[in-house]
């Protein structure tokens, strides 16, 4: 059966099953006569990580109650903040424990994680450069807040492409979308089918997302197949006019993933087939735990599957007031299914492959101008890691008595990036793309892999 109809039509008609696709700039296999660009590219050496999953903690958790152990600051509670008027220190209301063989400190707001201590990194030696949600925000994604740059999700698919052709190489589970919004998964200069395929968006449940216009309920998928030949062959034509759009590639790109993932994704998708002991583990079906638990179990079916990075997002840190209840029900929904993640990885021999990477855009204060509040700190906090060639059970930096500063081993978001892609098998100086007339990577002209951090 052929159909010959205008080319407007073809691109209404087709719109209805892949339109969305191609606006989210999804992308892998190219039509049959170009060359795909997310073909798995081998990295530049070794690499102890295939894979990343970014635990992104949007509002800024405080380290001084979670990760970043200050017995001076509960001696000295209550006294006035070194360099502050009017500010006073503000001691944990948690107590903190040794876990593992490491004996590593971690809070009591983290019982399960605590489990894990031997498999964590600490990195108490973060330092950022502004302490404004939108700014930090950026930087922590794209390592930059001044221009629009490419996450660092596309630069991982960049420079290594994806295992899986059915499916995105770079997908984000509930997305922040108003501070930085796209721009945090985005590719920017990247060519499009690098972009990140948002699932869902913060604080909302992820029970019922999915991925839009994934089904074309009026054509069988052969007569999908023949409209998309025709669009396909329409568009290479128009490629071949331009030359160079990369835009037009990422529509290209779009439309051929989007037409295989009808069958890839929905089984994806479908948690019901996991066991009843895998389900409780993550906490899902119990009301603070099932939102972030079906996100962390969803970053391991995608993982296991061959999605390059993944990032899950969970929202709000941001405690400047009442941070005993607001700070533990973060804390109680997010430590069970984390631990979870990190469990049911090690139990199919994912871990060791598989870079997790766990933090937020900055810190809290120790010092308090309300009574039961922190506010931002970009001048020491605390990010961790595990897997992918980490060295678990130790701390890497440290901030002052009282963690208000990075003192030692100070860290930036350059050298977190640079580090997180030197565990993939990339130089993150070697990584670059050409654009404007100059080259650009992810760490501009700065970063340094912190090798303490590695095994």
């Amino acid at each position: 059966m052929t159909f010959e109809f205008s080319r407007r039509n073809a691109l209404k008609t087709l719109s209805c099953g892949f339109g969305y696709m191609a606006l989210a700039g999804l992308t892998t296999e190219a039509a049959e006569d170009s060359q795909n660009p997310l073909t798995p590219k081998p990295p530049h050496y070794p690499a102890t990580a295939k894979r990343v999953i970014f635990l992104c903690m949007r509002g800024g958790p405080s380290h001084v109650d979670t990760f970043d152990y200050k017995p001076q600051l509960s001696k000295d509670s209550g006294k006035k903040a070194p360099n502050q008027k009017s500010r006073k220190l503000m001691g944990s209301p948690w107590s903190f424990q040794q876990y593992g063989e490491s004996g590593l400190p971690i809070s009591d707001l983290f019982p399960h994680l605590g489990k894990h201590a031997d498999d964590l990194c600490l990195i108490n030696g973060m330092a950022g450069e502004v302490p404004n949600h939108p700014q930090a925000y950026l930087k922590l994604h794209t390592g930059s807040f001044r221009f629009v740059r490419p996450s660092v999700g596309s630069w991982a698919l960049y420079g290594l492409g994806t295992e899986n052709q059915d499916l995105p190489g770079f997908i984000t589970l509930n997305p922040e979308t108003r501070v930085g919004g796209a721009q945090n998964y985005g590719s920017s200069f990247l060519p499009a089918y690098y972009q990140g395929t948002a699932i869902g968006q913060i604080n909302q449940s992820l029970a019922n997302a999915r991925f839009g216009n994934i089904k074309n309920a009026r054509f069988s998928e052969s007569l999908q197949r023949q409209q998309l030949d025709l669009l396909q062959e329409m568009n290479q034509e128009l490629l071949k006019k331009k030359e160079v759009s990369p835009e037009l590639e990422g529509v290209i790109e779009s439309y051929e993933l989007a037409f295989r993932m009808q069958n890839a994704v929905p089984t994806l998708m479908d948690v019901s087939n996991e066991s009843k002991e895998t389900l409780e583990m993550y906490g899902i079906g119990v009301r603070e735990t099932d939102n972030f638990g079906r996100q962390c179990l969803l970053a391991r079916r995608f993982a296991e599957s061959g999605v390059r990075f993944i990032e899950l997002c969970h929202g709000n840190w941001d405690q400047h007031g009442n941070l005993k209840g607001k700070l533990e029900s973060n804390c109680r929904a997010t430590d069970q299914p984390i631990a979870a993640l990190l469990s049911d990885l090690k139990q199919r021999g994912m871990l060791k492959d598989t870079l997790v990477v766990w933090g937020g855009e900055f810190g809290r204060t120790p010092h308090v101008k309300k009574k039961d509040g922190r506010d931002h700190n970009a001048t020491g906090f605390t990010t961790w890691m595990a897997g992918g060639g980490v060295k678990g059970g130790q701390r890497v930096g440290a901030t002052d008595e009282y963690g208000i500063a990075a003192v030692e081993n100070k860290m930036n978001f350059h050298d977190l990036h640079a580090t997180m892609l030197h565990t993939l098998g990339l130089d993150h100086t070697k990584l670059t793309y050409r654009y404007a007339g100059r080259d650009f990577r992810l760490t501009d002209v700065y970063g340094r892999v912190v090798n303490e951090i590695l095994a």
